[in-house]
């Protein structure tokens, strides 16, 4: 409704992760750097995680944008809340095996071996990519270790990247996994973002969109988005885009402080960050309670002890 407003072909805050709005910030390229050269060494599994929100999804389609398929074989398990055969029935899948519905777990796994050894022997590296790995049951976790056992006496035949929530990583610190905690060679913590990158995110995703003026978001609105979001790139994008609802409705051209504040008090999942802000707050004015109190207090003690004084 305010893209007409404010010049913009189209919404530039969607929660859809759309990779034309991928942002090069230093986080995000620091992980796709490390996630390009952890895969062009060709062996064990690389974890990325981070917190609700933080843009591994889109980490995640970029990659699979910028991998060259004439060198790598992709599968992009986006589900994979599924069973150890169902993992496997879904990498057979992703790999163009077909007719493997009536094969019992043993057989599927002879012919990913071999469709692993043709690809190879092409010159592909295969590459499974999970996303929202916290949710892989322990035994399909299990499995997708074994899985990565296929090997030549050169090389694996198989990488795995784990897109997952901190969860994943409480997952495996569990001793049954430390087998394939030791097969984690590269792995990365996508950081919230702070008040230095969320200018640049808010700039160039409206750049994107369109926008061409003075930066629509004010020193003070970026820092109050920050604090509202926590530095979540998802919540940043509903907070931003409510708070140019606002903004519209009120017919300024510039959002404030005090839009993104109306917009982070209709947002339920910024409630945790607004408790934390009321709650120092409330600290704060405590401690200069306190702090009156005790001046109050001293004064009689104050005034006897001036009298004492030559």
């Amino acid at each position: 409704m305010y893209e007409a407003f404010f010049g913009l072909r189209e919404k530039p805050f969607a929660l859809t992760p759309n990779t034309g709005f991928l942002v090069q910030l230093a986080p995000y390229q620091a992980c796709l750097n490390l996630l390009r050269v952890a895969l062009g060494e060709g062996e064990g599994f690389i974890k990325v995680t981070g917190e609700v929100g933080t843009g591994k999804t889109l980490l995640c389609r970029a990659l699979l944008n910028q991998l060259d398929d004439q060198r790598y074989q992709l599968a992009y398990l986006p589900n994979p809340g599924m069973s150890p055969i169902g993992l496997r029935q879904a990498l057979a899948r992703e790999l163009h095996i077909e007719a493997i519905d009536e094969l019992d777990s043993q057989a599927l796994l002879d012919v990913l071996h071999r469709r692993l050894i043709e690809l190879a022997a092409a010159g592909k590296s295969t590459v499974v990519l999970i996303d929202e790995a916290q949710a892989l049951p322990t035994a399909t976790l299990e499995a997708l270790r074994l899985l990565t056992n296929l090997e030549t006496e050169q090389a694996k035949l198989l990488q795995v990247v784990l897109f997952g929530q901190p969860e994943l990583d409480a997952t495996l610190e569990r001793t049954e996994f430390r087998q394939l905690r030791q097969r984690i060679t590269f792995s990365y913590r996508l950081r919230p973002l702070d008040v230095k990158d969320t200018t640049r995110y808010l700039s160039e995703r409206l750049a994107v969109a369109g926008y061409r003026g003075e930066p629509l978001f004010g020193g003070a609105a970026v820092r109050g988005l920050v604090r509202g979001s926590g530095g979540i790139p998802r919540l940043i994008n509903i907070l931003a885009h409510k708070a140019l609802m606002v903004a519209y409705g009120e017919g300024t051209r510039q959002v404030t402080a005090r839009q993104v504040r109306r917009a982070q008090l209709d947002t339920e999942g910024a409630q945790p960050f607004l408790r934390r802000s009321q709650a120092w707050l409330g600290w704060s004015l405590a401690a200069v309670s306190l702090s009156l109190v005790a001046v109050v207090g001293a004064w009689p003690w104050l005034a006897n002890w001036r009298e004492l004084l030559p």
